[in-house]
C-alpha cells in the first residue's frame, strides 16, 4: 500500500519549490549578510530541487512505492549533496535534522508531535552546523518555528491527530500546526534587523530567514489545496546604504568555494581549523562517508587540497562574491530600489562566458549576450574566475570564448571541474569570438553551437596592429613601431597608418565586410581608418578600448 505521508510530502516539497522559485529573486536582493553577494534565493532553490529530484524516485522507484526509511535517507544526501553557499548548506542541515527525525520514527502518522520534534532536531542541526551562530538569521527563524510548536504542545493548543484520521483530516491538522510556525518564523524574520546590525544598516530582513519563511508557507499552502497563508513581501532599498555594509560583515576572500567530499571515517570538525587559515565563512557538514565543503577563500585549489588523503572531491563550485556584489548594487540601483519582483529570469538553453578586456570590447560582447571576464592586459584570466563566470551564466549550458591562446588550457579546466555541460570553443582573439559569437543560439545546446562556431573558426581571418615593445633582432623596426599581423603572420612593419593599410589590404582579399576596434592610444582617426578600407570593402568600426593593440581586425 503506498505511504500517504511519503506522497503528502512530496506534493509539499513540490508546493515549497514553486513559492520559492516565485520570490526568488526578492529573497536574493535582501542578501547582505554575511556577504552581500545577492544569491541567497538561488542557493536556497537549488538545495530544495534537489530534494524534489530525489523524491521523484528513490533507486528508480516510483515515490509511492519507496519506504519512509529509504525516502528520508535519500532525502537528507541528495539535500547535502545540492547545496550551496551558506544559506543552502544551512538549508541542507534543516532537512537532514527533521529526515533523521521521521525515520527515527518508523510507522508513526506525521502528526503535530511528529512534526514539533522533527523542528527541534532540524534547529538543533542547523545551529550545529555554524562554528559561530548569528542571531537574526534563518537560525532564529527555525529555533521559534521549533519553540512556537513545542509550546503550543505543551500547553495543550494543539490537537493530537487520532488514530484513522482521514487524510483530509491529517492535511488540515499539519496545516494549522505549520501556519502557527509560520507566524512565529515571520516574527523571527521582523526581529532580525534588531538582532543583526548589518541587516539594520542596509535597511533589509535577512534572507535566509525570509528564504525559509517562503518555504513554510509553500507547504501550508499545499495543505490547504492551495490556499495561501499570508506572507508579506519584503523588498531591498536603494543601494547606496548596503553599498557601505560594515566590513567585519563582509567577507575579505574573492570565492564562495563549494565541493563534496566522499570517502570513509570522514570527521567534519577535524577540517575546520585548517580551512580558516586561508578563508572564512567555513561550513564543513555531512556524515562520515560524504561532507559538504562550503567556504570564501581566494585559493580554491588550496581548500581541495585540504582533503587530498581523506577521499574523493567532487561537484566543485565557485562563485565570484565580487562580481555577485557589483551585480546586486546595479540591479537595485536598475530597478529604483524598489528590489526584487519575485519574477525569475528567463533561461536559456545555452549561455556564453567570454574572455575580453577593454570597456568597448566589454560592451560589444556584453551586447550580444555573453557573461565576460576581464582578462586583464594579458588576457590571462584564472580557472577560478572562469569557473566563477560559467556558474553565473543564466542557462543550462555554457560556451567558452576563451580569445587568446593563453587561456585555453584555463577554460578547459574550468569545464571540467564545472557540473553544467561546458564546451570550450579554441578561439585565439577577442575579434574572432566577436565574429563567431553572432551566429550563437541560445535554444541549441552547448554541444551544437561548439561544434557550428568550431567550423566558423576556420573561416574568420583575423589582423591587428600594435606597438613593438621591444627592437626587432633582425634590425626591421624598433621598440614603438607599429608591427602588423593576418592572423599569425608578420606582414608589416613601420609607420601605424601604413601597417595599417598593409594589413586591411591582406586581409579583406576575398571579404566584403571588415571589422575593426580600436584600442587605446590608437594614433590615427576614424575617419583616417575608414579611409584605408579597400575598394568593395565595408569597413565596421567600434572603440574597443583594448589595451596592447591600436587595432583589432577581422573578416569573413
Amino acid at each position: 500500500m503506498p505511504d500517504p505521508s511519503i506522497v503528502r510530502f512530496r506534493r509539499a516539497v513540490s508546493a515549497a519549490c514553486a513559492e520559492l522559485d516565485s520570490r526568488r529573486q526578492e529573497v536574493n536582493d535582501l542578501n547582505v549578510f554575511p556577504v552581500a553577494d545577492g544569491d541567497t534565493g538561488d542557493n536556497m532553490a537549488m538545495t530544495l530541487r534537489a530534494v524534489l529530484d530525489e523524491l521523484d524516485g528513490v533507486n528508480g522507484l516510483p515515490i509511492d512505492a519507496t519506504g519512509r526509511d529509504e525516502l528520508v535517507a535519500a532525502v537528507a544526501r541528495a539535500a547535502l549533496l545540492g547545496a550551496r553557499g551558506n544559506s543552502g548548506v544551512i538549508l541542507s542541515q534543516i532537512v537532514r535534522g527533521a529526515a533523521e527525525e521521521l525515520a527515527s520514527r518508523p510507522g508513526e502518522l506525521v502528526d503535530p508531535v511528529l512534526v514539533s520534534a522533527a523542528l527541534a532536531r532540524a534547529a538543533d542541526a542547523a545551529y550545529a552546523s555554524v562554528r559561530d551562530p548569528a542571531e537574526g538569521t534563518m537560525l532564529s527563524a527555525v529555533a521559534a518555528m521549533a519553540h512556537r510548536v513545542a509550546r503550543e504542545l505543551a500547553h495543550m493548543q494543539t490537537k493530537r491527530l487520532e488514530t484513522g484520521a482521514s487524510e483530509a483530516e491529517q492535511d488540515e491538522l499539519l496545516a494549522d500546526v505549520l501556519e502557527h510556525a509560520l507566524e512565529a518564523g515571520r516574527e523571527a524574520v521582523e526581529r532580525g534587523p534588531d538582532q543583526l546590525a548589518v541587516l539594520r544598516e542596509a535597511g533589509v530582513v535577512d534572507a535566509g530567514a525570509y528564504g525559509l519563511t517562503v518555504i513554510v508557507a509553500g507547504v501550508v499552502a499545499a495543505l490547504r489545496g492551495d490556499e495561501r497563508p499570508r506572507l508579506d513581501h519584503h523588498t531591498a532599498p536603494a543601494p547606496a546604504r548596503s553599498l557601505h555594509l560594515p566590513q567585519h560583515e563582509s567577507s575579505d576572500y574573492r570565492f564562495c568555494t563549494n565541493f563534496v567530499v566522499s570517502g570513509e571515517g570522514l570527521e567534519s570538525r577535524g577540517f575546520v581549523p585548517e580551512l580558516e587559515r586561508f578563508g572564512d565563512c567555513v561550513l564543513v557538514v555531512g556524515d562520515d562517508r560524504t561532507l559538504r565543503v562550503h567556504l570564501h577563500t581566494d585559493e580554491p585549489d588550496r581548500a581541495t587540497a585540504v582533503f587530498e588523503h581523506a577521499g574523493e572531491v567532487s561537484r566543485f563550485d565557485v562563485a565570484d562574491m565580487r562580481e555577485q556584489v557589483t551585480d546586486r548594487s546595479a540591479r537595485l540601483d536598475a530597478a529604483g530600489g524598489g528590489g526584487g519582483n519575485g519574477a525569475e529570469a528567463v533561461r536559456a538553453r545555452c549561455g556564453v562566458v567570454a574572455v575580453a578586456t577593454g570597456p568597448g570590447m566589454v560592451r560589444l560582447f556584453e551586447e550580444l549576450g555573453a557573461l565576460v571576464i576581464d582578462g586583464g592586459a594579458s588576457m590571462n584570466p584564472s580557472t577560478f574566475e572562469l569557473l566563477a563566470g560559467v556558474h553565473a551564466v543564466a542557462a543550462e549550458e555554457v560556451v567558452v570564448l576563451p580569445n587568446s591562446p593563453n587561456v585555453v588550457l584555463a577554460a578547459e579546466r574550468a569545464a571540467e571541474l564545472s557540473e553544467r555541460p561546458v564546451e570550450v570553443v579554441p578561439t585565439r582573439s577577442p575579434q574572432a569570438g566577436l565574429s563567431l559569437l553572432v551566429g550563437l543560439d541560445p535554444r541549441a545546446s552547448a554541444e551544437l553551437n561548439a561544434a557550428a562556431l568550431r567550423q566558423g573558426v576556420t573561416r574568420v581571418r583575423t589582423g591587428g596592429v600594435a606597438p613593438s615593445a621591444r627592437e626587432d633582432s633582425r634590425g626591421r623596426f624598433r621598440a614603438g613601431d607599429a608591427i602588423g599581423y593576418v592572423d599569425e603572420d608578420l606582414v608589416a612593419f613601420g609607420d601605424p597608418v601604413t601597417t595599417l593599410d598593409r594589413v586591411l589590404a591582406q586581409l579583406a582579399e576575398g571579404s566584403g565586410l571588415v571589422t575593426c576596434l580600436e584600442g587605446e592610444g590608437a594614433p590615427a582617426a576614424r575617419a583616417q581608418v575608414e579611409a584605408l578600407a579597400p575598394a568593395g570593402v565595408e569597413l565596421e568600426y567600434h572603440r574597443g578600448g583594448q589595451p596592447a593593440w591600436w587595432w583589432l581586425l577581422s573578416a569573413e
